[in-house]
């Protein structure tokens, strides 16, 4: 349509579409087809989408007739592949999963629908969600709009590249382990992984199902601060908890998110188990002193056990089965992922896994602990790890408590690595997995870009084990001058609305 300026619809950030759209100034058809346009544009650069909703069309023409006009009326939404929506596969990139369409909306979709949103397409994955890339054999790689040859992290890869992009205003993804918060921070955007039970996760397909070890939550992705703030408001509300009563029936706390009175914020440079890259060091410093600066009070924070809450806690607990559930889901498949050593591991017998444990110890302690955690648990044995996370997560409290804590900053994974990087740097989750055991709400913030002289100190990166992982991860991190690094803003449960504030702060200062 000649008359329709795209570039200004598709500049204009989501609190200030949606005002456009709900007072009229905006007809939600011009959006729809700027931000399907920009979306196709973005799909061939980076293959992030993987099925277009053309129901959506429809909801289009039918968005004038809605009585009421929900806080995200006529905005266009993307939704990740594991996200049910009604006549569309859940893939979670299993060849398996085609040709089998979600019979219903899941209640977040649902909701969406109610605040008179349009969910226009659904983003890709890596297979079977438990990998921070995004690769499967049906779609492909997905590849980082900023830098084609890095990856756009996982598992809500499709979205980090679409909405980093901007071919999306706002989208929906799900995090088990930073599958929210990687992307978000790869591409340069914000995202908020809220308390695991904050939204509702039916209708939500999950890499691990049935374990309650490491927590899950399903949360947005834009990018601002500002966005995600708007986009709960709008799904914590009377219909997300009538269509899921298993959800506490907290709505949007606007005092909380608004409030200025100063901080009191704990802070870590490190978690002593996977070394920071300079950039990511030089990110906690610098939005610390920016802190200090504007009247906040920063306090450092000694984080203990990193290694026993990845291992231990978050490997054990995953696969308590011994993985045997994991190697199912890949029954008939071609490919195995990202995740092919999780695969061998929950395959191999116990003698050869005991075997294995014992010989790698004195070269690769953490190999080693992974095989050791990687075994069938008996009943008993779930129950006392359950109750050893709940004792942590008591802990970890009392220690924030102590220090009169309002909110934390921590280090944020990055620079986005290369592509295939992830599948071999498996224990590099350990700065967003701890805060999925713990069930805390955690928000990603970009804060600056990896300069030439972080680059240069790169050189003298060891690592804390010195093992093949860390000089892995040494040469993942290389070359990304330019790219966006981001610090992690962390709350304590039930606390999404403090969190989100803080990262306001963080992301204006």
């Amino acid at each position: 349509h000649p008359s329709v300026n795209v570039t200004s619809i598709l500049s204009l950030p989501l609190p200030e579409l949606s005002k456009k759209l709900r007072d009229g100034s905006l007809p939600p058809n011009h959006v729809f087809y700027a931000y399907v346009g920009k979306a196709l544009q973005i799909a061939i650069e980076t293959n992030c989408i993987t099925e277009y909703l053309q129901e959506s069309e429809t909801q289009v023409r039918k968005a004038k007739l809605m009585e009421k006009q929900g806080l995200l009326y006529g905005v266009p939404v993307s939704i990740k592949d594991s996200i049910d929506c009604q006549g569309h596969d859940s893939t979670l990139g299993f060849i398996k999963n085609l040709n089998k369409p979600a019979a219903e909306d899941s209640v977040v979709v649902q909701v969406l629908k109610r605040q008179g949103a349009i969910p226009f397409v659904k983003t890709n994955v890596p297979q079977s969600l438990i990998s921070y890339d995004c690769k499967n054999l049906i779609f492909g790689q997905t590849r980082n709009p900023l830098m084609y040859t890095r990856t756009p992290g996982g598992s809500s890869g499709g979205e980090g590249a679409l909405v980093g992009g901007g071919g999306s205003i706002l989208g929906i993804g799900t995090d088990v382990g930073g599958s929210l918060r990687f992307p978000a921070a790869f591409c340069g955007i914000c995202a908020i992984k809220p308390t695991g039970k904050r939204l509702s996760k039916r209708g939500i397909m999950s890499g691990v199902v049935g374990q309650k070890a490491v927590a899950a939550a399903v949360g947005p992705l834009a990018k601002n601060v500002e966005s995600l703030a708007l986009c709960l408001r709008a799904l914590l509300n009377e219909d997300m908890f009538s269509l899921d009563s298993t959800v506490p029936p907290l709505p949007f706390n606007e005092e909380v998110y608004s409030s200025t009175k100063p901080l009191r914020i704990g802070y870590y440079e490190t978690d002593f188990f996977t070394m920071p890259s300079p950039a990511m060091r030089r990110a906690v410093r610098e939005t610390k002193q920016l802190l200090e600066e504007a009247g906040h009070t920063l306090v450092p924070f000694e984080l203990t056990n990193v290694d026993c809450v990845i291992f231990n806690y978050c490997v054990r607990g995953m696969f308590a089965d011994g993985g045997s559930s994991f190697v199912k889901k890949f029954k008939g498949e071609l490919e195995k992922g990202g995740m092919g050593l999780f695969f061998w591991l929950a395959k191999a017998p116990q003698w050869l896994k005991s075997l294995l444990c014992w010989i790698s110890k004195p070269f690769v302690p953490r190999f080693s602990s992974i095989i050791r955690n990687m075994k069938e648990n008996t009943v008993d044995e779930i129950w006392s790890l359950h109750q050893e996370i709940e004792d942590f997560c008591h802990q970890f409290i009392a220690q924030w408590k102590k220090l009169n804590l309002d909110v934390m900053l921590c280090p944020m994974l990055g620079p986005a690595f290369g592509i295939g990087y992830p599948a071999k740097l498996s224990v590099a989750v350990s700065y967003t997995m701890l805060y999925n055991a713990l069930d805390f709400p955690a928000g990603v913030v970009p804060v600056t870009l990896v300069t030439d002289e972080d680059e240069e100190q790169l050189k003298g990166y060891k690592g804390y084990y010195q093992d093949w992982w860390d000089r892995t991860l040494a040469k993942a991190f290389h070359g990304s001058v330019g790219m966006p690094v981001a610090v992690q803003c962390v709350a304590l449960p039930w606390q999404d609305e403090l969190c989100l504030r803080f990262m306001k702060e963080v992301e204006t200062l």
